[in-house]
């Protein structure tokens, strides 16, 4: 790829770094598409602990992030939760590399759920769509290829990446998954407006903001900025807005779905009251999922304004 005119140092330096980025995601999934079952299950735990040791930084993230989920971790508790997390982030990686060349059978031979028919199934016969709310816990991918082998339409909102090449080699993996995928930015709202007067599931990733603008909540007992997006979509659209969980299990490819009852999204006065009313009540809902498996919450990034490099990560957007 030839230099931009004018491009200076940092910025090539920058390309660099994303060009080995890159490079190493489409290495790292080559080499999960090619492993057998028994071993993409047994090198989670080795990748997990390489993670932990040289990633000094998200170490101390995590360490925070569960500290928030359970105050009481500490010592050797902290130490095997914190590793627990980093294998579960690890086990989610290797999954997403292999999920679009699993057969249908082995995705659902795994997974369970509780609340799909009368959550998900229960909003779709309404006619209004669905939006599944969720916080970056266990497989959610899986999850997701789970609803589209069932033959529901999926959208869901991804956040731009750097380089733009890493950004549309994840794009296209969403998408052989079967998923409508809608780049974070001005058309993501209409999009996923459209979406639901199609009656379709929309998922949305909603325990972290982005950019500029969010809703102030109390997020386990601090306060922090979430995404408007679900609330706003939900009232406007008047479709169901649902909590779900989507954790590891110890089987073999063994996945568990939690579908919570809808937000009250009822209208009680002005929309900027009333998104951030539903939004404080979805976080709510979020911190019950996240406390069933918090080892299992990927919550790597700042995400609160108190944790190191808060401002400077939030601002990338």
């Amino acid at each position: 790829m030839a230099a931009p005119p004018g491009e200076g140092a940092r910025g090539r330096l920058q390309r660099l770094a994303g060009a080995v980025t890159y490079g190493a995601y489409r290495t790292a999934s080559g080499i999960a598409r090619t492993l057998p079952n028994f071993a993409a299950d047994g090198f989670a735990v080795p990748a997990g602990l390489g993670a932990n040791l040289t990633r000094p930084e998200r170490r101390a993230t995590i360490e925070r992030q569960l500290r928030r989920v359970d105050p009481t971790l500490e010592g050797w508790r902290l130490r095997r939760a914190v590793q627990d997390a980093f294998d579960s982030y690890a086990r989610y990686w290797i999954e997403t590399f292999r999920l679009p060349t699993l057969p249908a059978k082995v995705v659902s031979d795994g997974f369970t759920e509780e609340g799909y028919a009368a959550h998900i199934e229960g909003a779709l016969a309404a006619g209004r769509g669905v939006i599944l709310a969720l916080p970056h816990l266990g497989g959610w991918e899986w999850a997701g290829r789970w609803l589209t082998d069932r033959g529901h339409p999926v959208t869901v909102i991804v956040e731009q990446l750097d380089p733009p090449e890493l950004f549309d080699w994840f794009v296209r993996l969403r998408r052989d998954l079967g998923m409508t995928v809608v780049p974070l930015g001005p058309s993501a709202g209409r999009a996923v407006l459209k979406a639901l007067a199609d009656n379709e599931v929309v998922c949305l990733l909603c325990d972290r903001n982005i950019g500029a603008g969010g809703v102030e909540v109390e997020f386990f007992g601090e306060r922090t900025l979430l995404p408007a997006g679900p609330a706003t979509m939900a009232i406007r659209a008047g479709a169901p807005l649902l909590p779900v969980g989507a954790y590891f299990t110890p089987r073999p490819n063994g996945h568990h779905a939690v579908i919570g009852p809808p937000v009250p999204t009822a209208r009680e006065g002005r929309l900027r009251d009333d998104v951030a009313r539903v939004t404080q009540d979805l976080t709510y809902a979020l911190e019950r999922l996240i406390r069933r498996a918090p080892s299992q919450w990927h919550m790597f990034l700042p995400n609160w304004p108190s944790d190191p490099g808060y401002e400077a990560d939030i601002g990338r957007a």
